[in-house]
């Protein structure tokens, strides 16, 4: 990520957002799978992506959420020329995967169960989004049929000899393997780099892009999995000593389910 005056991208945002920004120095970052493109500015955040569904839901959970958790909140959201501009304050802290919380993995462990319970605490009732297992799975069907799955990313063992044959193989175990469904409010992506913290607290969680009504064990499964690769070494190179990722079911107070963990797992691997 580098500082960056784009005039293509300043001169392609719409009048509103532009006023909202104008004379502020900005960030561009566009590394990374996503298809969109992240302008960060010193106290907010620009995203800019192709149109689709996903972002409408995506800001209609956002605003529904704004007062219940600390999410960012939503300045402008603008639709041009097939694109779609969202303009969200920046939330202040940082990442939980920052060196110091890995460095201390008790804390680390600690503020990321208090994350969880309080995304268990708000009260569903009213909630514009249903992100729950018939729902995953029809996404997760109509990737597999046009092919979208990258099974160069998936975990080792999850296909080939000792694992799945394919996607649609993995998707068929799936959808017969459904476990009971325990509905919370769900993140749907609570991996390290999306909750933040400051002075010893939860300060925010981003990318709220698959967020609504799920199973409470998806999140527990992606923290789980997010945490042990950033203490392996699979993320970042560096090995962190003595740590365990069960710590996580101490913290939440919870027995782990590990039918549960792995299913969450495996489906993940089709998105």
């Amino acid at each position: 990520m580098q500082e960056n005056h784009n005039l293509d991208i300043e001169q392609e945002i719409p009048k509103q957002i532009q006023d909202l920004t104008a004379g502020q120095s900005y960030q561009i970052d566009d590394i990374g799978m996503s298809k969109a493109t992240v302008l960060t500015y010193e106290n907010q955040i620009l995203k800019i992506e192709p149109e689709n569904p996903q972002t409408d839901e995506m800001v209609t959970v956002m605003r529904w959420l704004s007062g219940k958790l600390p999410v960012p909140e939503i300045l402008a959201y603008e639709k041009q020329d097939g694109k779609s501009y969202l303009l969200m304050s920046r939330i202040s802290g940082c990442m939980s995967c920052d060196p110091y919380y890995l460095e201390h993995p008790k804390e680390l462990v600690s503020l990321l169960a208090k994350g969880l319970k309080l995304l268990w605490q708000v009260d569903i009732s009213d909630c514009p989004r249903e992100r729950g297992i018939e729902q995953e799975l029809s996404e997760a069907r109509e990737r597999v049929e046009k092919n979208l799955v990258r099974m160069d990313l998936a975990e080792p063992d999850t296909f080939g000899k000792e694992g799945f044959s394919s996607p649609l193989h993995l998707l068929a175990w799936l959808e017969e393997q459904k476990p009971s469904y325990e509905p919370v409010f769900s993140h749907g992506d609570y991996c390290l780099p999306n909750i933040f913290f400051k002075d010893g607290e939860i300060s925010g969680f981003i990318d709220l892009g698959d967020a609504g009504v799920g199973d409470k064990w998806r999140d527990i499964s992606l923290c789980y999995r997010s945490l042990k690769h950033n203490l392996d070494g699979s993320f970042g190179g560096r090995v962190y000593e003595g740590f365990q990722p069960e710590m996580l079911f101490e913290e939440l107070g919870i027995e782990p389910d590990w039918e549960k963990l792995r299913y969450y797992l495996l489906l993940d691997e089709l998105f």
